[in-house]
């Protein structure tokens, strides 16, 4: 299993670029009352068929020929349900995926979020050719990166530029802390 639910976000969201995808929604929402979690990513990509999604939770299923094992989406599920939680996956082919993660917020066997800015950061880095909207939300208090915003203002400089990559960082950090007080989720 991994150390930290941001790095399963990674995966799955790696998941999404390979399959083509032109926009991947990444959602984090946090509600201390209802004691949850709930991560969502949501893509635009080459979807699965109901063959390939019957699969996609059996780790010796990948659609990779670099490996023939698939540990990311078992693991998530994993997690997720031994965190008291739900897991669910939805998608058809040409209409991309959604994967959805409930974890109990308190319970003992959950994984710390983890680093989420440097996941966000570095999938935006990293895949220069895919929007990207990430929306983090704390009992009721949110703030959300979008890429095509982003795309808009600064024209055909690229998100790796030293000057435009910092300051995505910084975005997220100071929106990060801004919406959850610092506190470690």
């Amino acid at each position: 299993m991994m150390p930290e639910i941001s790095l399963n976000v990674l995966d799955v969201a790696e998941n999404s670029t390979r399959a083509k995808a032109s926009l991947v929604e990444i959602s984090v929402a946090v509600d201390t009352k209802a004691d949850t979690l709930v991560i969502q990513i949501k893509d635009d990509g080459c979807g699965m068929t109901e063959e390939q999604l019957s699969h996609v939770e059996d780790p010796f299923f990948t659609t990779r020929t670099t490996r023939k094992v698939g540990l990311g989406v078992p693991f998530f599920k994993m997690a997720a349900l031994a965190a008291g939680g739900d897991f669910s996956i939805e998608s058809k082919p040409g209409a991309g995926t959604c994967v959805t993660a409930v974890f109990g917020l308190s319970h003992i066997d959950r994984m710390p979020l983890g680093d989420m800015t440097s996941t966000i950061h570095t999938l935006i880095i990293f895949h220069k050719d895919v929007d990207f909207r990430y929306t983090y939300e704390v009992d009721g208090r949110s703030f959300t990166l979008d890429t095509r915003e982003f795309r808009e203002v600064l024209g055909d400089v690229p998100f790796d530029e030293p000057e435009v990559s910092a300051y995505i960082k910084e975005y997220l950090t100071e929106n990060k802390k801004e919406t959850d007080g610092g506190i470690s989720i």
